[in-house]
């Protein structure tokens, strides 16, 4: 048994011989089939650790279907957002916004980028050499050369500090560009680039018939802005820690073997594996940071639109409540953050940083401990050149190869911005299409309903203004009126009357086709025909000027001939030329809503209005703060300006401008007819005269009761 023993284990030790002999001869091959399958592998495993993220597809076209039919908690609730497919599907939307070409100004940006990484993972490499040579200088007690290596030290360093700057400003150029190119994007669908067709009106029904969106201004602002310094800063958190990974791993190869580094792959790989599945969902928490940031300033902004009446009502104690819980919602989410990055980053530390670390020096020792087939005898100083050359190689590798694991949370964070950005530019889209998603009351539910709220009418460009079995259906699937029929021809004023919630605005809303139209024919003229003056008229910011020509400015106003005198001409009309003085002239810019009293701002969009000399005028309540005499002038100049008048009022001192009237009965029901001005005033003081009457009544009664009491 000893003999056979002994015979075996000479046997084995031939065998072993032989592999050996075999295996130093094939090294080379085998090295470079090892290198080659690394940066396969790392390739590979760093595009399937980021598409294959666990947590389900954050798709909407589930959740659209449910949202507006249950609770609102369960519409306004969030979908979850996961590096997944549906999020690189998104991106890659956006990215041919903000990369439209490869000749275009960012993908030149991104080439010099990129070029600059590579440039700069040279230099340390270069640099992690360096720090070996000096510190063997320093063992073998070479001053000359240490000197040597300091000065190449300090050469090095010149592009080096040029190329980290470079990075730095191509990057927040990179980031600049991508939001002006997203933003103006964004802004030409929201704003629109023309005036008519069903596709236009975005800013105004994006917030009145769709609720997916309760605040576009931080989405358009404040999530572009975050959406694109992520997406300038994650090439560089995730292209550069990878190229890091290969060139480090492959110069480490070739100083220690490639056995060692398929080794620390292994172990490494095996517990990112671990870091990965605990890694919490970092995008969506940045989509509800967003969320939660934008509805606190959104119920400041209400407050400061609002400022007057609450502080008339003394709301002050409800509106703090109202903002102190939306901040309390943004603090406990934060909160939540807060505690997940502080377990997450204990753990990714003691992994990335430690763990790994204590494989990388043991790895180092190699050659030390070792000989490595195909290097010859060293000397201690060769030895120590070796192992800090190493080492500086490895910390480089396992900082690259960390940053690609944190990488993952920032493109969790881009995956977040990505969401909301990409919500705005699809519900958007869906809006321009007349796709609209809002809650509606319960009485749309029934089938009759619910099926005229699925049908379309149909629009017909047309001098005059036709209704043929038009429905007037608010956003929310309130149908006010079946089938509103009436035909108005230019000329023709048109007083419209009726208790309130009847419709009276809604007809306004689908002649400037701000609403769909939900079945029967539409004949009207363009949008562009109309224009819209209510109680309250919007004052933008600007001149003078720009109160009385807007949206013109000073250019389109002299283009079509016009001078300052015409205007101050036409604000004689409406007795303001006297503004024009006191403000201190044509070019002086205040906030109107406050310099000018409710009277002047309507007269100021009377002005408006014969400025531009539109054939239709919506006139919703527009005269209610105006004298009657002033009332009455401007009514006979828009005649004389073939003006036709369609106008909201409950002063009878209009009744005699206007030649037809719809009535609505506030029951659904409505009277179209010829008004007769002077007949419809005579019954009106009938009227106030029996009401006065009647209100004698009950007094007369009770004086007749006590003459009976008296007499008795």
């Amino acid at each position: 048994m000893t003999v056979l023993s002994t015979l075996r284990s000479q046997a084995a030790k031939e065998r072993f011989a032989q592999f050996s002999k075999a295996y130093g001869r094939h090294r080379p091959t085998v090295q470079r089939v090892l290198n080659i399958a690394f940066v396969v592998y790392t390739l590979g495993s760093t595009y399937l650790s980021l598409t294959s993220r666990s947590g389900k597809p954050s798709d909407d076209g589930g959740s659209r279907k449910k949202r507006g039919k249950g609770k609102q908690g369960e519409a306004n609730k969030p979908a979850r957002v996961a590096v997944d497919g549906h999020f690189y599907s998104r991106l890659g939307h956006i990215l041919k916004i903000v990369i439209p070409g490869i000749r275009s100004k960012e993908a030149l940006l991104l080439l010099m980028h990129s070029s600059l990484l590579v440039f700069r993972t040279a230099i340390s490499l270069y640099v992690a050499a360096l720090d070996g040579k000096i510190v063997a200088s320093l063992v073998r007690a070479q001053p000359l050369q240490f000197f040597l290596n300091i000065v190449k030290w300090l050469v090095v360093a010149i592009p080096a500090t040029w190329t980290n700057s470079w990075l730095s400003y191509v990057q927040n150029k990179l980031a600049i560009a991508y939001r002006t190119r997203l933003t103006q994007e964004v802004v030409k669908q929201y704003l629109g680039e023309e005036e008519e067709g069903p596709d236009g009106k975005v800013y105004y029904k994006l917030s009145n018939l769709d609720d997916r969106i309760k605040n576009p201004d931080q989405m358009i602002t404040h999530d572009i802005h975050k959406f694109s310094m992520q997406l300038a800063a994650i090439y560089s958190n995730l292209a550069k820690p990878v190229l890091d990974v290969i060139l480090y791993n492959y110069q480490l190869s070739q100083n220690v073997g490639a056995e060692g580094l398929l080794g620390l792959t292994i172990l490494v790989n095996t517990t990112a594996v671990l870091l990965r599945y605990l890694t919490p969902s970092f995008g969506t928490y940045t989509a509800l940071s967003a969320q939660f940031a934008g509805a606190l300033r959104h119920t400041h902004a209400r407050l400061a639109e609002f400022a007057e009446e609450v502080a008339f009502i003394g709301g002050e104690r409800t509106e703090k409540l109202l903002i102190e819980r939306e901040y309390a919602s943004v603090m406990e989410h934060e909160h939540k953050v807060l505690d997940a990055r502080w377990w997450f980053g204990c753990i990714e530390e003691g992994v990335i940083k430690w763990l790994w670390g204590s494989f990388g020096l043991v790895l180092c020792a190699i050659p030390a401990f070792f000989k490595v087939p195909g290097m010859g005898a060293i000397d201690l100083g060769s030895r120590t050149e070796g192992f800090v050359t190493n080492r500086r190689l490895l910390l480089s590798s396992s900082d690259a190869f960390g940053r690609v694991m944190y990488s993952y949370k920032d493109l969790s964070e881009l995956a977040g911005y990505t969401a909301r950005v990409s919500q705005l530019l699809e519900t958007m889209s869906d809006v321009r299409q007349g796709k609209f998603e809002k809650a509606v009351v319960s009485t749309a539910t029934s089938e009759e309903n619910a099926q005229l709220l699925r049908s379309r009418g149909q629009i017909v460009e047309s001098e005059d203004i036709q209704f043929e079995d038009v429905p007037i259906v608010t956003p929310n699937g309130d149908i006010l009126v079946r089938k509103l029929s009436f035909h108005v021809k230019p000329g023709q004023h048109l007083l419209i009357v009726g208790p309130n919630g009847c419709g009276k605005s809604s007809l306004f809303r689908i002649l400037g086709g701000l609403w769909p139209v939900y079945g029967g024919i539409v004949r009207k003229p363009k949008a562009s025909e109309f224009i819209l003056i209510p109680q309250r008229p919007y004052l933008s910011l600007g001149t003078l000027r720009d109160q009385v020509i807007y949206p013109h400015c000073k250019a389109d106003m002299e283009s079509r001939g016009v001078t300052d005198d015409d205007l101050l001409r036409i604000l004689a009309m409406v007795n303001m030329d006297s503004v024009v003085e006191r403000e201190g002239g044509w070019d002086t810019a205040r906030e109107w809503r406050e310099a000018l009293s409710g009277g002047d701002q309507q007269k100021i969009a009377w002005a408006r209005l014969f400025y531009h000399c539109p054939k239709y005028a919506v006139l919703d309540e527009a005269t209610s703060l105006v004298p009657l005499e002033v009332e009455g002038r401007m009514m006979e100049h828009a005649t004389r300006l073939n003006i036709t008048l369609l106008t909201v009022s409950h002063r009878p001192s209009l009744w005699k401008y206007h030649s037809l009237i719809l009535h609505y009965d506030g029951q659904g029901g409505h009277v179209f007819a010829k008004l007769d001005a002077e007949r419809r005033l005579a019954l009106q003081e009938e009227k106030q005269s029996l009401e006065a009457k009647l209100l004698e009544v009950p007094k007369m009664r009770e004086r007749l009761t006590a003459l009976r009491a008296l007499s008795s």
